[in-house]
């Protein structure tokens, strides 16, 4: 477990406490429960927004958000060296950056299943609010340029033709017009209600197969916020409880992943650490967890 407390990349303070949260729901003590060997490394630092300045209001407190995912890919890629399953937790959505880059750290790019709301694949031109959580995945590609230029990653980290995003109900304009190019598979909330969620699974989960790396970034706004409330960008008409664990526990059964995010945990905006408990049981379904 490494924790990622940043909550630079988003506009609503309270993520960074998001990992704290989760451990708090009793993330270690249910992993055990399944088996796994768990070892917790603690938390990477990360700055707070009162102590250093915005800068480029087109890609807001990017220098420390580029430091604090070098910390957090220094750790990735430590735990697998070793032979370890890295499990982060957030902190906002910018985390990935690190997660990713550690992943492809002395290797090629590999495949990613995105569980999100949201594409995060905006530009600091298309961006309507310069923050970098919204563009995160269009950085993996390698398609914010050398502004994200790093030397604890090598970019691309994510391959464009293993990129599956699932769950997605909100889109800016500039976020379709890229996904209109690029070869990666999109399953949005109609897809999934169309032809249910075990098949946007499963065709997700095959098209991220392949050699390297195989990354499950899981944001806590992919599910409804009825379900999970404690989140910074809510969009109705996600996942439903049983969706959201199927999704998960075909994850599991693909045995693909090769590192697994939780992420965008809001412990201010949540009722009773519910978004957090919830996200526990879904890092426990991703892992093996089963009814019976």
């Amino acid at each position: 477990m490494i924790g990622a407390p940043l909550d630079l990349g988003q506009g609503r303070r309270g993520v960074d406490m998001g990992p704290s949260a989760i451990r708090y729901a009793g993330l270690e003590s249910t992993l055990e429960r399944l088996g796994r060997t768990c070892v917790d490394w603690g938390n990477v630092g990360t700055p707070v927004p009162e102590a250093v300045t915005v800068g480029d209001e087109r890609l807001r407190y990017l220098p420390e958000i580029k430091l604090s995912c070098a910390h957090i890919a220094d750790r990735v890629a430590e735990a697998l060296a070793i032979g370890m399953l890295p499990l982060v937790l957030g902190g906002d959505h910018t985390v990935a950056l690190g997660t990713l880059g550690g992943l492809r750290r002395g290797g090629e790019p590999g495949g990613v299943l995105w569980i999100d709301a949201h594409g995060d694949l905006n530009t600091p031109e298309s961006s309507p609010s310069g923050n970098v959580h919204g563009m995160v995945l269009a950085a993996a590609l390698g398609l914010l340029g050398p502004v994200l230029d790093s030397d604890a990653w090598t970019l691309p980290a994510v391959d464009p033709a293993r990129l599956a995003l699932v769950g997605v109900r909100s889109l800016d304009e500039g976020e379709r017009e890229l996904l209109r190019r690029l070869d990666a598979r999109v399953y949005t909330m109609s897809d999934i209600d169309r032809i249910g969620v075990e098949r946007a699974l499963r065709e997700s989960l095959d098209h991220i197969a392949g050699p390297g790396f195989v990354h499950v970034s899981l944001d806590m706004d992919s599910v409804d916020p009825t379900v999970a409330p404690g989140v910074g960008t809510p969009v109705r008409g996600g996942f439903s409880y049983r969706e959201a664990h199927l999704a998960l526990e075909l994850v599991a059964e693909s045995q693909l992943a090769t590192a697994l995010e939780v992420v965008e945990v809001n412990p201010i905006l949540d009722r009773e650490n519910e978004t957090a408990s919830l996200a526990v049981e879904l890092v426990a379904s991703a892992l093996g967890a089963r009814i019976f």
